[in-house]
Formats: structure tokens, sequence, C-alpha cells
């Protein structure tokens, strides 16, 4: 699996935010994405040193329309991603 196909997205909640003053950050990654490949992408794509990667499995939710259940939003995955002390990623659009 490629680098780039690996990190989706960073994920920008206010938990998030305020787990980054201890170089904590959040990212949707691929579903198929192990903890090395993970810990691959971040290093190369942000130049950093990355000390601990932990992936969660989250679970579709339930999704309704007006009157009646229809179906369930996809399921994905979340990586929490520790950085090495100095380092920092900058994650501001």
């Amino acid at each position: 699996m490629d680098v780039n196909d690996v990190l989706v997205e960073p994920i920008l909640s206010e938990k998030s935010w305020l787990q980054q003053d201890d170089r904590q950050y959040t990212f949707r990654v691929h579903p198929n994405a192990n903890k090395l490949q993970i810990r691959r992408a971040v290093e190369e794509i942000f130049n950093v040193d990355v000390v601990d990667v932990r992936t969660m499995n989250m679970h579709g939710k339930p999704r309704r329309t007006r009157f009646y259940q229809e179906g369930r939003k996809a399921a994905w995955k979340k990586a929490v991603i520790q950085l090495a002390p100095g380092d920092r990623i900058d994650l501001q659009q």
C-alpha cells in the first residue's frame, strides 16, 4: 500500500485539538492499514519521529431518513499518533 493511500484525512475535533498539546494527532486511515504502515506514512509525509500508534475500528452508525431506518453509515478506522518530544505537525487549514 502506498504511503499516500494510508492517511485519508486528519480528524479536527475539539478533543483532537486538546491532544495536540501532548503531541498526539488523530487521523482517519485506510481500513486495511496496519500500525507499521501508518507509522511509516506519518514519518515520510510529515518528516517527524513517531513514538506510538494506537488504532481503533469505528463502527458505522444507523442512518435514518424521516420516518424509517434506511441503512448504516460506513465503518472506518481511526489512528492516534504519538510524536517524539520536540516534533510537531501543522494541521491548520
